[in-house]
């Protein structure tokens, strides 16, 4: 079968495509599988395209536009392979065509298409129909001297590319938008393609200026300063919330005063211990954490204070605590509310008089250290509870700063989300397309019962189970959602392209029973719905079996088995195959 021919055919078969669409109207939002769009104007994006051509000139406007089809025809060269798995390869590369077409961007006619996967070859000649970027052309640009359909060819490299898993380059040769009767396009691999090189540059970021040598300056002591947050999640924000937290933490950073860290478990307590510490007058001395609930409650004060040889069974050598480690610099104590009695006697003279004495030992030692102290529990409670001295408590409670949960800071989940993808990423080698826009609404309608930990843990899930160069889908960062935790988008029905190109009610096309029910309802087995769906199958194929099995998404034994099966079954019956009355 000719690639033409079989385009046609497609062309009728789009609903694994159009399936995908669903129209939110009460939430605002059009999705295309996990892919949030846009409706525009061309107009419109005429209108934007002179603005970029007379601002940036006709270079840098055509790479800015090749980058921009570039990214759009990644995403949809995924959403391609998920949709027909079982396909072959010029069913699952005919899917981009008809996204393009089905996006109101241009109509794509094949004229040749040679490819295999396994080895790498690939060959096309496509024609393009109506292309939206030679009508902008037409209205805002007028005749261009070269090609001009640059989106949808930056689309065809980057489509084409992630399906062939190497470089492909699409060039157009012939365009209407610069006065040819046609436009036509061939791709081929980068490598063949004498000036690959060079077309590759459009894909590269073009900043307008080139020369920044006044800001160097500038740019240098700022790395001096990001380099002691590397890796901290201070400053990863831009709520209001987080910025009222930032500013008391510098005030307090400037001082000597102790710092109470109050919050939920995986708001990033030590994580802002730590940047206190960077922005104290003893950053350049040590920063020493405390887990005071992993040390056994026999140990916390010998860990904490240090012991003297002899001091105990066990007690071999002299040895510093924690506290002389972090002399001149900051202990930070997290769990507070664990430290046993005796332990708490010890700090608070520590507090009180700046000195210490080791276990064991009959004399005192000078402490120059600052203490920053957290607790997810309420240590007012625990003070009531006789749990916690109440001297101590008000001791530590100088300067007590509640650091937020993510899921009152949610417009920040973003920006740690990419923290987060850019350090797994580096750290287990892959390149991802980052999350899907189905996933961030995901993300963003999630409590986070774990805060900060608990998506670090998510993000680090979706990077090992995403391909390369893949989107992270909502099912690789949740195995499974807790419904205390979820919160639902919207009930109201989803709207869908109806057969006719209406858009209608999701829950029942073309404002009928849904298919589902009419089923039910008249009492249709699902042996006859399984034949219904063969026969109509093998008449959309022109009684071509395997490619009967490609629509079912079944191999073709498989599907010659239950036709064999059913064609025994309906003349042992006598039955005759009906469709019922409401259409499937």
């Amino acid at each position: 079968m000719k690639i033409s021919e079989k385009m046609r055919i497609k062309e009728k078969q789009f609903q694994d495509l159009t399936d995908q669409i669903r129209f939110l109207s009460s939430e605002g939002k059009i999705w295309l599988g996990e892919q949030r769009m846009l409706l525009m104007a061309v107009n419109a994006m005429g209108a934007f395209r002179r603005e970029m051509v007379n601002s940036m000139g006709i270079e840098r406007a055509k790479g800015f536009f090749l980058r921009l089809g570039y990214q759009s025809g990644l995403r949809d060269a995924e959403l391609a392979r998920k949709l027909r798995p079982h396909c072959d390869d010029i069913d699952i590369f005919l899917a981009g065509p008809q996204l393009h077409a089905l996006k109101g961007m241009v109509k794509v006619n094949p004229i040749k298409v040679d490819l295999d996967q396994e080895s790498g070859m690939f060959y096309a000649e496509i024609e393009w129909v109506d292309s939206f970027e030679v009508e902008i052309c037409q209205t805002e640009l007028g005749q261009m001297t070269e090609p001009a359909c640059w989106a949808l060819l930056g689309y065809a490299c980057a489509y084409t590319s992630s399906f062939m898993g190497r470089e492909i380059i699409f060039r157009e040769t012939h365009c209407r938008g610069c006065g040819d009767e046609q436009c036509l396009i061939v791709g081929k691999p980068a490598e063949q393609w004498e000036d690959a090189v060079e077309f590759a540059r459009y894909f590269k970021a073009d900043p307008i200026i080139e020369e920044l040598y006044d800001l160097q300056s500038q740019v240098s002591s700022l790395r001096s300063s990001l380099e002691k947050q590397q890796g901290q999640y201070y400053g990863i924000g831009q709520s209001a919330s987080y910025n009222k937290v930032c500013k008391m933490i510098d005030k307090a950073a400037q001082g000597k005063v102790s710092v109470l860290l109050l919050g939920e478990t995986g708001v990033g307590k030590e994580v802002i211990a730590r940047s206190v510490h960077l922005r104290s007058e003893r950053a350049e001395g040590p920063f020493v954490a405390v887990n005071c609930a992993a040390i056994p409650p026999d140990l916390i004060e010998s860990e904490l204070f240090g012991v003297e040889k002899g001091a105990f069974t066990g007690a071999n050598q002299s040895r510093p605590g924690r506290f002389e480690r972090a002399h001149n610099g900051t202990i930070f104590l997290d769990e507070v509310v664990e430290l046993t009695p005796r332990a708490q006697a010890s700090l608070l003279r520590v507090l009180q008089e700046g000195e210490l004495e080791r276990v064991g030992d009959n004399r005192t030692r000078p402490i120059n250290v600052r203490i920053i102290a957290a607790t997810n529990e309420s240590l007012a409670e625990a003070v009531e509870a006789g749990k916690f001295r109440a001297d101590l408590y008000y001791r530590l409670n100088v300067f007590p700063v509640h650091i937020p949960p993510l899921r009152e800071r949610l417009e920040d989940l973003p920006l740690l989300a990419e923290h987060f993808l850019r350090k797994f990423q580096a750290e287990y080698n892959k390149h991802t397309l980052g999350l899907s826009d189905k996933a961030l609404e995901v993300c963003l309608r999630y409590r986070w019962p774990g805060n900060i930990r608990e998506l670090e843990n998510v993000i680090e899930r979706g990077i090992i189970l995403t391909e390369n160069n893949e989107t992270i889908s909502q099912e690789a960062l949740f195995a499974v959602f807790p419904d205390s935790d979820f919160e639902p988008p919207s009930s109201d029905c989803p709207q869908i392209i109806g057969d006719s190109g209406q858009v209608v009610d999701g829950g029942s096309p073309n404002g009928k029973t849904h298919w589902a029910d009419s089923i039910i309802t008249n009492n249709i087995s699902l042996e006859k719905v399984e034949a219904i769906l063969m026969h109509r199958a093998m008449d959309m194929s022109r009684q071509n079996v395997s490619e009967a099995a490609r629509l079912l998404g079944l191999t073709r034994p498989a599907l010659a088995y239950r036709l064999k099966k059913s064609g025994n079954r309906e003349k042992n019956s006598g039955e005759r195959l009906s469709e019922p009355s409401s259409r499937v």
